[in-house]
This record gives structure tokens, C-alpha cells and sequence, in this order.
């Protein structure tokens, strides 16, 4: 009876399997492959025939040959902006010995927590035509040409200020583990501290930077919500231009081409990330057990220029946040006039968008829709991970791995518009339903652009489990699920509440992908903020903004608080989410 048992539960688990991998193979065909191929025959087919015709418009479209051009302009550009601005907050926080350091941490990581559309929109409340500095000065100097933010110069400010956090967030880190031994050794043979720091200190740290700039070059590249709320006519890249050319039937070619183009440049940027990860340039090298001590700045001068510095930083990071909340407890009279005062304090705002139907439906189904993803991110994930460790490097497993790193290969606007142009019309691939016309692939999307980065931390979390205890409670006879659910679930769970608590954030506010797919009358926070924070929009529709953004940035801050406030951080580094 006991093997005739077995037998059983094995052709269970075979079963079990095989649906399970029909399963995956499906939804990567559906939702990855068949897309990302329609985009293809959509740039290079015409009538069923081979064709350049799409390189033919692009090359007699100004708008888009200049989007290409600001594209790599940009990105050429941040690639020095913010390592220089990103290399100089480390250093102020993490290796100089400053007074108030961590206050200065606390105000250069708020884009972690304000971010994204967030954050752009936060630069216009202070910076756009009836932004809070622009009216001020506009009373001072009466000539002021109100609309002067815009254009190159601010989305390069925008961008420069909004992802130094990867710095504050890799770079910290990997300055943490310098040795201090050879920085006493640097001293003792006489060097100066700006010599230790050029000729000691910052060679150890080069293979962060040159992760750090592949990915802000790749950043530079695929950016879309910066030059699309600040760039204005004169500025656009090349992510807005497939927005633009994307709507119209008959440019969608031209959109398709130059999606094709940001993903080959994506694609080449992290082959030589990956290169450089071959050649053993890995993020975290430091082994060192002597900690690293702060330093102080011996010049006198210098140090209170480096204080003076560090203080007007953090004044431009924590100023957009710190007006946005100040001026969403304000009447629409003291926001149009730019001037706040206690006796225009109000909470009707908050009122109105938390009793009214349309003011928190879009931020009910934002959450929604973020928190569907990021569990069902994890929790595929898992499942996935979990069978690809047990097939020990078989080739069939690491194709199935590698194609759910598509989502990092090719830009998520491209994936969006591959969507639109494979399903615009029933499809088997979808049990006859199609893309157009239905909410249902919002989420989905979201889902699919978690996967990758969800899928590298959780395989970098069962490397650092100790197998013995699998061993173990096989040899004691538990199935693999109950092995499964008692032995490996409860070891990961740090980094799994850890991975959906940052899936959810990157998520809330989402707004490449919802563009596209987003359908009338069920828009999401981020279409909102974008449509809010339009020159011409009315002064309630800024109000509206302005709560938004608090009460995503209140929902951000406490879940960055569970994940990095209470221990999960150095689960989050055990699982491998600081090797990137």
C-alpha cells in the first residue's frame, strides 16, 4: 500500500508540474514574447512583406530624429550630473565626519519615498509658472518670464535630484566595507586625506561606479515622466515621442521603430553590465572586518564650504516634498496666489478626496492594482525560483530564467505598445479576449515589469539558505510542499515581505505603462497627477495634486519604514538586493 502511495503522489507531482509549466510557458508567450513580435512586424512588415519604410519616416521626422537626439544627450549628460552630485552625498554622509550627517541622509534619500511623478510634479509646485519660488520672484522682478522652467535645464535639475538614490543606496553601502586599515596605512606613510581619497579610497569603489553608470545612462536614455511634464514642446525624448506617435494609426510604425531602438540600446547597456559582472566587478567586494572611521576635514575653509554645500542640497531635495505637504493643508485662494498663511489653513481637500467617489475610487484602484502585482509577483516568483533551483543548471530551466528577464532587456513603454498592437483584437493567446478596451491588462503589465528584478532577488535569497534543512526534512519524509511551506517559506520570509512592501511602491503611482493601457473613466493616481499637473489645469485640480501626493508619500514612507526600518535591510542584502 505504502509504495502503490508513493506512486500516486508522484503522478501528482508530476501533473502538478507539468500544468505548472504550461502555465509559465503561456503567460511568457502571451505576455512577453508575442507582444515584443508584434512590435517587430509591425516596424519591419508592411502588407505581409519585409519593409524599411519605418526608417524612411524617421529619418524625414525632425521630431523624431531630435527625440533620439535628446535622448543620448540626456543620458550622456546625467551620467555626470548625478554620480557627481550622487559620489559627493555619499561622501558627506558616509566617509566625511559632518555634523547633523544623518539629517542630511534622511533629506537627500527622501526621492526614495517622493519619487517618480511625484517628485516632478513637486519641482513645478515650486519651480512652474505658478510655482511657490516662480511667483515670488515674479513679484520681485516683474519682467520674470514665468514659464522659464522648462525645457533641457529642467529635466536635467529634475533627473539630477531624482535618482541619487541609487548612490545613497550602493554606493553607501559599498563605502561602509572599505577597509580602514589602508586608509591608516595611506597615513602613516604620510599621504593627505584628499590623496588617500583620489588614490586609495575611490579605486575600490570602481566597480560600483561603473554599474552606477550604466544604470544612470540607461535611466537617461528611457526617460519619460521628466521631459514629458517639464521638457515642453522644445525638449521631448524619445519615450514621450512613442506616446505621441503611438495614438496615431498611421504613425504607429514610427512609434514601434523607435521603441525598437531604445530597446537595443537598453539591451547593449545591460550586456555590458553584465560583462563587467563577468570580469568579477560585482557591487558588494569589501571583506573586510575592520569598519571604516569617518573623517574629518582638516581644512578649515574647506570644511565649512563642504557644510555650506551640504546644507543647500538638502534645502533643493527636501523643498519640493516639504512645500507640496505645507501648501495641501491650504484654501484654493492661498494656493493660486502662491502665499501660505495659517488663516488659509484648511482640511478640505483631504475631506473631499477621501469622501468623495472620484477623488478616492483612482486611489483605491491604484492600490489595488499595486498590491495585486507585487503579491502576485513574489508569489510566482517563488514558485518559478523554486523549480528552476531544483533543476540544478538544466538548459530548458535556464531558458525559461532567461526569458523572464525580458522586462529588463527592452523599455517598459515598449512592452506596453506591444500590448496594443498584438491584441487590438481577440486573440487564443488570451482565450479570445483582446487588450483594447479592457482595464484587466493595467495590472497585469505591472505584474510583468516586477518580475525580473523579483525573480533575480528571491534566486539570490535561496542561495543563501542552507540546503541542510532541506535535506533534513526529506530525509524525515515531508513532501516537497510541506517542505516547502515549513521549512523554506518561514527562512525567506523577510525578503518576501521585504520584495511585495518595494513592488508595491514602485507601482502606486506607475504611469508609463498606464498610459497606454489605462481606459476612460478608470484612470489610475499617476494619470491624474500627470493630467493635474498640466500649465492650464484649474487651481483645485492642483489642490487635488498636492493631497495625492502626501497621502502616496505617507503610504510610501511607512512601507520603506517596514522594509528598511526594522531589520529587513540586511535580510534584503542576505537575499542579494544590494548586488546590483
Amino acid at each position: 500500500m505504502s509504495g502503490m502511495s508513493d506512486i500516486i503522489q508522484g503522478k501528482r507531482r508530476q501533473l502538478g508540474q507539468a500544468i505548472f509549466l504550461i502555465a509559465v510557458i503561456w503567460f511568457a508567450v502571451a505576455f512577453m514574447i508575442y507582444p515584443l513580435w508584434g512590435v517587430l512586424v509591425q516596424t519591419f512588415y508592411v502588407n505581409g512583406q519585409f519593409s524599411w519604410r519605418a526608417f524612411g519616416k524617421i529619418m524625414t521626422s525632425q521630431r523624431a530624429l531630435k527625440s533620439i537626439e535628446n535622448s543620448f544627450v540626456l543620458a550622456v549628460v546625467l551620467t555626470f550630473t548625478v554620480n557627481f552630485v550622487g559620489t559627493f552625498l555619499v561622501l558627506i554622509t558616509e566617509y566625511f565626519d559632518l555634523k547633523g550627517a544623518k539629517i542630511l541622509r534622511l533629506g537627500y534619500i527622501s526621492t526614495l519615498a517622493f519619487s517618480g511623478l511625484l517628485i516632478a510634479n513637486g519641482w513645478i509646485n515650486l519651480y512652474g509658472q505658478e510655482g511657490v519660488i516662480t511667483t515670488y520672484l515674479a513679484r520681485l522682478f516683474p519682467s520674470l518670464n514665468r514659464g522659464w522652467f522648462v525645457g533641457f535645464p529642467a529635466v536635467l535639475l529634475v533627473m539630477t535630484f531624482s535618482f541619487t538614490s541609487n548612490h545613497l543606496i550602493f554606493l553607501s553601502s559599498a563605502i561602509r566595507e572599505v577597509d580602514n586599515n589602508t586608509i591608516d596605512a595611506a597615513k602613516n606613510l604620510g599621504a593627505g586625506q584628499w590623496k588617500i581619497l583620489r588614490q586609495v579610497v575611490l579605486p575600490t569603489l570602481k566597480p560600483v561606479f561603473l554599474t552606477l553608470i550604466v544604470m544612470t545612462f540607461a535611466i537617461g536614455l528611457g526617460a519619460f515622466s521628466a521631459p514629458l511634464m517639464v521638457g515642453g514642446k522644445e525638449f521631448q525624448t524619445i519615450a514621450p515621442m512613442i506616446l505621441t506617435f503611438s495614438g496615431r494609426p498611421a504613425s504607429r510604425d514610427i512609434a514601434a521603430l523607435l521603441s525598437v531602438i531604445l530597446g537595443i540600446s537598453q539591451m547593449i547597456l545591460l550586456f555590458s553590465l553584465t560583462l563587467n559582472e563577468r570580469k568579477g566587478n560585482y557591487l558588494s567586494t569589501a571583506k573586510t572586518k575592520t569598519r571604516l572611521v569617518k573623517q574629518k576635514i582638516n581644512n578649515p575653509y574647506l570644511r565649512v564650504f563642504t557644510n555650506v554645500i551640504a546644507w543647500i542640497l538638502f534645502a533643493i531635495y527636501t523643498m519640493p516634498m516639504f512645500f507640496v505637504v505645507l501648501f495641501s493643508f491650504q484654501d484654493t485662494k492661498a494656493i493660486a496666489e502662491q502665499k501660505f498663511s495659517f488663516a488659509h489653513f484648511t482640511l478640505a481637500h483631504y475631506i473631499k478626496i477621501l469622501s468623495d467617489v472620484k477623488g478616492y475610487v483612482p486611489l483605491l484602484r491604484s492600490i489595488c492594482y499595486a498590491g495585486i502585482a507585487a503579491v502576485a509577483s513574489v508569489l510566482f516568483m517563488l514558485l518559478l525560483v523554486r523549480w528552476i533551483m531544483r533543476q540544478k543548471q538544466n538548459a530548458f530551466a535556464q531558458t525559461i530564467e532567461y526569458i523572464y528577464y525580458i522586462p529588463w532587456l527592452v523599455p517598459t513603454i515598449m512592452i506596453a505598445l506591444g500590448y496594443i498592437l498584438a491584441y487590438d483584437h481577440s486573440s487564443p493567446l488570451l482565450l479570445g479576449q483582446m487588450v483594447v478596451g479592457q482595464q484587466w491588462i493595467v495590472p497585469v503589465a505591472y505584474l510583468v515589469i516586477l518580475l525580473p528584478k523579483t525573480l533575480r532577488y528571491l534566486k539570490s535569497a535561496y542561495y543563501s539558505f542552507d540546503h541542510n534543512l532541506e535535506d533534513a526534512s526529506r530525509n524525515l519524509g515531508a513532501s516537497s510542499f510541506r517542505t516547502f511551506r515549513r521549512i523554506i517559506l518561514p527562512a525567506l520570509m523577510p525578503v518576501v515581505l521585504a520584495l511585495i512592501a518595494l513592488n508595491f511602491t514602485l507601482n502606486l503611482a506607475e504611469y508609463n505603462m498606464s498610459t497606454f493601457l489605462y481606459q476612460p473613466n478608470q484612470e489610475t493616481i499617476g494619470i491624474l497627477i500627470r493630467s493635474n499637473s498640466d500649465p492650464a489645469a484649474t487651481v483645485d485640480a492642483r489642490a487635488i495634486n498636492l493631497v495625492y501626493s502626501v497621502i502616496l508619500v505617507v503610504f510610501n514612507v511607512i512601507i520603506l519604514y517596514l522594509v528598511y526600518g526594522r531589520g529587513s535591510k540586511k535580510q534584503l542584502q542576505k537575499g542579494g538586493v544590494t548586488e546590483f
